[in-house]
């Protein structure tokens, strides 16, 4: 019985993994940005932030994500570096600086292009649904 039930959860979060990002998301990953991100990456999220000219390495163009990545927004490499298993020491510490803030929450899967799912927070979810709402035309 809890092989099945298990089996269940596993379907329905695989299930959920390939549904598309929806504007609430989207909307919450804005708010979390604004508030953990915009600081070094900027309120454009192209890397101009405030803090970009103290850090060692210049923080990332998020706008450009999908354009440096033959044009597929690189999903598993993001989260993984939200989330920290990616890790970049920007300024003498590990980047994010509010990594662990984004582990919290309940987990969710996202589906990578090659379909491989990925578990992540709640939070690091909606982070990148905003993320990709940003992509702009290539």
């Amino acid at each position: 019985m809890k092989q099945k039930m298990t089996a269940a959860i596993a379907l329905a979060c695989l299930s959920l993994a390939g549904a598309p990002a929806t504007a609430q998301e989207a909307e919450r990953g804005a708010e979390y940005y604004l508030q953990h991100c915009a600081t070094c990456h900027g309120l454009d999220a192209m890397g101009n932030g405030p803090m970009a000219g103290v850090l060692l390495v210049q923080p990332t163009d998020l706008t450009r994500l999908s354009a440096g990545n033959d044009g597929v927004f690189p999903i598993i490499r993001v989260v993984m570096r939200i989330d920290g298993r990616d890790p970049l020491v920007s300024h003498g510490s590990p980047m994010p600086v509010y990594g662990q803030f984004f582990q919290q929450g309940p987990d969710v899967a996202l589906k990578a292009p090659s379909g491989q799912p990925i578990l992540t927070s709640e939070p690091i979810s909606d982070l990148v649904a905003y993320l990709q709402s940003l992509q702009g035309d290539l």
